[in-house]
């Protein structure tokens, strides 16, 4: 079946996670949103301040994640409604199957006996839990300004079309990159860097997750802790 097929070990790793932070409804329709990812928003060209604002109403605070998340809860709240899609610049027919493949994976995570349990206002544990699945792909902000992949070095950069474009957190982790005229990391959520010490300890060392950024970089990049919802 079609969810069997996007399920790659690391959105299997994710949807597990969510179990255990107790927010599988959330990342079962973030799951859902990632396997149509590139066509969900468009911008007619006659219209293209009107589908911008329309897709920033859809930001929130933790990156394009949640921002996926917001888009399919509001849509689940409309009754599933084309005419929301089309007020709103949404692709009506990824949407539905978003839906159908969310109906699939509900089915296969039931299968299992996994609880779909709901906790939407618990953003850090839904990050924790996306964290889990795509620890390979963390990047953080170097020195200069730019992005590096943790592991590898490799220089990247945000997508234009993300909400974190303008933002510059420290830690970042991304669904997959794509190459144009650069290397970009395309759906980007900001994340602690002590979280992948809790999710993937036998992946990453301490020494590797120290701060890399000055201390006393503009407000404007690197956010601070209070920011990303932590005492």
């Amino acid at each position: 079946s079609e969810a069997i097929s996007i399920l790659d070990p690391m959105m299997a790793k994710m949807l597990i996670a969510s179990e255990k932070y107790k927010c599988s409804e959330e990342i079962v329709s973030i799951a859902a949103m990632l396997s149509v990812n590139s066509a969900i928003f468009y911008r007619p060209k006659d219209k293209i301040i009107h589908a911008d604002t329309a897709r920033k109403n859809f930001f929130a605070l933790g990156g394009d994640h949640l921002m996926l998340l917001n888009v399919y809860k509001q849509w689940a709240d409309s009754d599933f409604s084309t005419q929301w899609c089309y007020e709103n610049f949404i692709q009506y027919r990824s949407m539905k199957r978003a839906r159908d493949v969310r109906e699939q994976l509900v089915g296969l995570m039931q299968r299992v006996e996994m609880d779909i349990v709901s906790n939407p206002t618990e953003t850090i544990n839904i990050r924790k839990a996306i964290t889990s699945g795509y620890f390979y792909h963390i990047a953080r902000l170097s020195k200069g300004g730019n992005y590096k992949t943790v592991k590898h070095n490799q220089t990247v950069m945000i997508h234009p079309n993300s909400s974190l474009f303008e933002e510059l957190p420290r830690w970042i982790i991304y669904h997959e990159l794509v190459f144009t005229t650069k290397e970009f990391m395309r759906q980007v959520s900001e994340i602690e860097s002590k979280w992948l010490l809790e999710v993937a300890p036998h992946y990453y060392k301490p020494r590797e997750l120290e701060d890399s950024t000055n201390k006393k970089m503009p407000k404007t990049i690197g956010k601070s802790r209070a920011e990303l919802g932590e005492n």
